[in-house]
């Protein structure tokens, strides 16, 4: 799943633990699977995760199952290992899953050397997200990033409908395989949520998990994992993409210098802002990439009596007057937009909105609740004014 020379790194994939000294297995070592019969000649060490080491190895002799080059994942730990098997298995053939071809426990020759849990998986010839972006120095292009970050998304959206949490999306765990194809692997912490609350989150990556789940480990609390805090690190990985970097994370004050179409800018601030304002799922996800962004075009209103309204933008007279005016005229201020919100009135965009010309913080959230069904009326300033009446 590693390049060949991959740098070695600290384990961060969650469990806490890192990396041992020494190899678990030697180049030049053959190994026997005793599932399938298939042998093994171990080429050199790759790398070290959280599940233990990997090393690029050729099968030998002949098989249908088993390409000639795989890499082989071993540890001394079972736990993770019955997992990757396991979702191996669940996402067989799936075109963006890493594939586990083989899986199976190895007995050390040494005295007391216990047991060895193996996998044979997918060699990906460019290596890990983070090293390819490290090697090329600069970003994809907005339509390559949307379709590749989409079809890591189909494995996770696959996950989510069976109540199942990946909980470790980070640009170490996604794969750059033939002619730039992404492929989601380690599987290793994966759960079962019994509920939409989600579950206890332990572990955590700090690279990409949402940094109201780090302060609160930091904290000593134990805050519950969801699916949108998948979303979450999907959405950074998606910023990673387009920025050309994934040695840090993108923060929502990023967002709006990066590379791309406002439509994009406003999908990755969704994921990365606010957690209830978040994509609920890996499919609500695909939606919006999928589906062109909808025009924020004026409505028609006859009174501003009895409206919840509020204002974005900057207006041709200060706030706190257009304020006075709203309520002369039997309008309810709100500072925000939310549910209660009927009408939004927008001036002229601030050149430092979050997400380009319609990505104000209000204008986002105004289409938001759009999409769960919220009627709500978009006026522009002169339509304010003769509704309200300048004084």
């Amino acid at each position: 799943m590693l390049r060949p020379n991959a740098t070695t790194r600290t384990a961060t994939a969650g469990h806490g633990r890192s990396v041992r000294s020494g190899h678990l297995l030697a180049p030049g070592q053959t190994i026997v699977s005793p599932e399938s019969g298939v042998h093994y000649r171990i080429e050199r060490w790759l790398g070290e995760g959280g599940f233990g080491q990997v090393f690029l190895a050729t099968r030998l002799g002949s098989s249908t199952a088993v390409p000639e080059t795989v890499c082989i994942k071993a540890s001394e730990r079972i736990d993770g290992w019955l997992r990757e098997a396991y979702f191996g298995q669940l996402l067989n053939a799936h075109p963006r899953a890493i594939c586990v071809y083989d899986a199976f426990p190895l007995a050390q020759p040494a005295e007391g050397g216990g047991i060895l849990y193996c996998l044979a998986l997918e060699y990906a010839a460019h290596g890990d997200l983070s090293s390819f972006l490290y090697r090329a120095a600069r970003g994809w292009p907005e339509i390559t990033a949307r379709r590749e970050i989409a079809g890591i998304l189909q494995v996770l959206g696959k996950l989510h409908r069976g109540q199942l949490l990946h909980r470790d999306l980070t640009p170490l765990n996604v794969f750059v395989c033939d002619k730039r194809r992404l492929k989601l692997g380690d599987f290793g912490i994966v759960r079962q949520q019994s509920d939409r609350r989600g579950i206890t989150a332990r572990t955590l990556n700090t690279l990409t998990a949402p940094t109201e789940l780090v302060s609160d480990i930091l904290a000593g609390a134990a805050p519950k994992w969801q699916a949108r805090d998948d979303v979450y690190q999907v959405g950074q990985l998606l910023g990673m993409l387009i920025k050309g970097d994934a040695s840090t994370r993108i923060r929502t004050d990023d967002v709006r210098r990066l590379q791309c179409s406002d439509h994009l800018k406003e999908i990755v601030y969704r994921c990365i802002g606010e957690r209830r304002k978040r994509y609920e799922s890996a499919d609500e996800m695909i939606e919006a990439l999928n589906t062109p962004p909808a025009r924020l075009g004026s409505g028609v209103l006859r009174t501003l009596k009895g409206v919840h309204v509020t204002f974005t933008g900057i207006l041709s007279v200060k706030r706190r007057d257009a304020v006075r005016a709203a309520r002369r005229a039997g309008a309810i201020v709100h500072s925000g937009p939310s549910t209660r919100t009927t009408v939004v009135v927008r001036g002229r965009p601030n050149p430092l909105q979050a997400a380009g010309r319609d990505g104000g913080l209000k204008l986002m959230e105004l289409k938001r609740l759009r999409e769960k069904g919220h009627r709500i009326t978009l006026l522009n300033e002169t339509q304010f004014w003769k509704l309200a009446g300048r004084r």
